[in-house]
This record gives C-alpha cells, structure tokens and sequence, in this order.
C-alpha cells in the first residue's frame, strides 16, 4: 500500500497510477478511495496519471479522532500533492470532495499546481439553512444523520445507498445491488468518530470565499434529481461565485451519478479536461 505520514502522525492511504497529466479524485462522505475505481481506469486508458486518496478517518488512512474538518483536510491533500510533487492537476471532488477540492485549490493552488477543478454532485456553497443562506436544509437534517451513526451506522450505511444516494428509491431506477454493497464495504472501513465529524464538515463549511478565489476553470456538474446536494443551493449557487465556471446540469440523475451513469459523466469530464 503507498501511504504518507501528515505532520500530525496521521498516515494517508493513496493510489498512484500511470503517468501524463495528473488528475487528482476527491471521494464523498464516508467512502473511499475506491468510489473512484471507474474514472481512474477510463482516465488510466486514456493516457492521465491518476490519483485518489483516502480522506483521513476513511478507508485505509489513521482513523483520527481530532482534524476531521476542512481547513485540515486541504492541508493534507496539500501534504500529498507536495509529496508526490503534482503539477498542473485537475481535481475532481464529488459531494463532500468537492468541498475539499474548494478549499484546496483556493488556499494551495497557485505556483502551476492546479491546472482546472471539476464539482461533481458538490456541497458548496454551504448545505446548512442560516439566515444568510435560506434555502439551505434544517440543522434537523444532519443531527438525524449523526443520530443514525450512533444508533446503528451499519444499518444506516445499507440505507443512505439502497435510497437517496443512487436514486434506487425512484420508480424507474435500476439497482444495483453490488453498488449498494460497495458503499457499504467502503463506509464501513472508516472511523465512526472521523465519519460523525465530517458531518459537520461537509454540512456547515461555509465554502463562499473559497469559490470566489478560485481563478483556474471549474467545470460543475449536478444532477437535477440529487437528494443529497439539492441542486439549487449548491451547484445553481456555485456557477455564480466562480470566475470561471461551466455549469452542467443532468436530467433526472442522483447524486451518485457517478457510479450509475459513468458513461454519460466520463466523456463530460474528458471533454473539459481536453478543451
């Protein structure tokens, strides 16, 4: 396994494949590394080096009981692009990801380091309801999640994917039973204590000013059925505070589109890169 140590002692579980540009994956809540596995290999054929790590408390990196917010979780994706000395990277963040790669490429992507950014299904602005954001969703809303975790997170970790996730609750979806256990298995390799955390992290982060210093291009994507990320309090939001965005919105996708619809979202994301 390729691992780095951050200056806190906490070890990060990366993948490193092939050479060319680097694109760098940024996983949602409470996943992994792996929920990247169908873009690395499309992108790995395709001639990119590609690389995605385990945020610290997921997967295979230290199960942290301190430093799970975004402030320190850009530190150390700065840590890992230093560590592999990237330059001109795309980075590519879904959901909570995409909140990570706000901050990061705003705090740490000058001196050629980033070349462009992609949000996919992303959190930013910020999910929570306050009185400068109204069209956020209650506070109610995350303390159910965080109550969940504790109750029983492995049966929530069955429920999040076989529902809203991946749009398995709509009439007309197929299921994937195989998706819903690889959400699992991923969910279920990370730290509770990380995972509560990040609930935080990804639901109050306020990523407004990150968005209005970006100055690469930023493609964002979201689709219009996400149950996750509502749509018009995050990607509608975010296509205006970037200086350079492109908003692509998908008819009737979940927010896990990634993984139900690669081949409508791989060539979107190849095309940006390419232009």
């Amino acid at each position: 396994m390729s691992t780095f140590t951050t200056r806190d002692g906490t070890e990060i579980f990366y993948k490193d494949w092939g050479t060319g540009q680097p694109i760098v994956f940024h996983h949602g809540w409470p996943l992994s590394a792996d929920d990247w596995d169908n873009q690395m290999l499309f992108f790995l054929d395709k001639g990119y080096r590609v690389i995605a790590h385990d945020r610290r408390g997921h997967g295979r990196s230290t199960q942290t009981a301190t430093g799970n917010e975004m402030d320190t979780y850009a530190a150390d994706v700065a840590a890992l692009v230093a560590h592999l000395d990237l330059k001109n990277a795309v980075h590519i963040g879904h959901s909570t990801g995409g909140g990570e790669v706000a901050r990061y490429v705003a705090r740490y992507g000058g001196e050629g380091r980033v070349a462009k950014a992609v949000l996919i299904g992303a959190v930013p602005p910020i999910m929570l309801k306050t009185d400068d954001n109204p069209g956020g969703l209650p506070i109610e809303v995350f303390d159910g999640f965080r109550a969940a975790l504790v109750a029983n997170r492995a049966q929530f970790y069955r429920d999040v994917p076989a529902g809203p996730f991946y749009g398995f609750n709509r009439e007309s979806a197929k299921v994937s039973q195989g998706a819903v256990d690889n959400w699992w298995r991923q969910g279920m390799m990370g730290g509770a204590k990380a995972h509560y955390d990040c609930i935080e992290a990804f639901s109050e982060t306020d990523f407004t000013e990150d968005l209005r210093k970006i100055d690469v291009p930023v493609l964002i994507m979201h689709g219009d059925d996400d149950q996750i990320v509502p749509i018009a309090d995050s990607a509608l939001l975010a296509a205006e505070l970037v200086k350079h965005g492109t908003l692509k919105v998908y008819d009737g996708l979940p927010h896990g589109m990634c993984t139900t619809h690669p081949e409508i979202i791989n060539p979107d994301l190849l095309a940006f890169i390419q232009s």
